[in-house]
């Protein structure tokens, strides 16, 4: 079975062979846990939504068309509950668990620990200052290392927006960044 890709996989699903969703979670459900995390859920919300996500993709199995990328479809459907998730929690007051001291940042090519440290909660704080849609973006095109046709294909626009759009998000983050360092 593990030579059948993921659009296999979810083809067999919608035709009726559930038990495939259980390979396609075993597959993508660190992936998705990494994106709501990433998006400032604390983990229990993340482990929430992930489960969600592939409630929901049993439940509209039927719109899989096979035709683009799963991923894509399937981000497509976590950027929805992600923010069903936070619209309910709104509603109903709850507290979303954000906190820029929880978001996870990988970080590369700084020369000493505590500089890397430094700028790691720079970058969170940055992060976390971003409105949700440029952190989205951020998060699947730098994290999650989708290419852009599949960010396009995720928020419903062409590739070449997707590209427009993580540019802008960038820039604002190195904005947001430079100014936390001055202060």
């Amino acid at each position: 079975m593990q030579n059948l890709t993921d659009d296999m996989l979810m083809l067999k699903v919608k035709s009726g062979d559930l038990d495939k969703l259980g390979l396609l979670y075993e597959r993508h459900k660190k992936r998705l846990f990494g994106f709501f995390y990433n998006l400032g859920n604390n983990p229990s919300v993340s482990e929430d939504l992930v489960q969600n996500v592939f409630v929901r993709m049993l439940k509209y199995r039927s719109s899989y068309a096979g035709n683009g990328s799963f991923a894509a479809w399937m981000f497509r459907m976590a950027r929805n509950v992600n923010y069903d998730y936070h619209k309910k929690a709104a509603r109903n007051k709850i507290a979303a668990g954000t906190d820029p001291e929880d978001v996870h940042v990988v970080t590369d090519g700084f020369s000493d620990k505590a500089d890397m440290e430094d700028k790691a909660y720079q970058i969170k704080r940055a992060m976390a200052q971003l409105p949700d849609e440029k952190r989205e973006l951020l998060v699947l095109s730098k994290y999650r290392e989708m290419k852009f046709k599949e960010i396009g294909e995720t928020i419903g626009c062409s590739e070449g927006a997707a590209k427009v759009r993580v540019h802008r998000a960038l820039k604002e983050l190195r904005n947001i960044f430079l100014q936390l360092e001055t202060v």
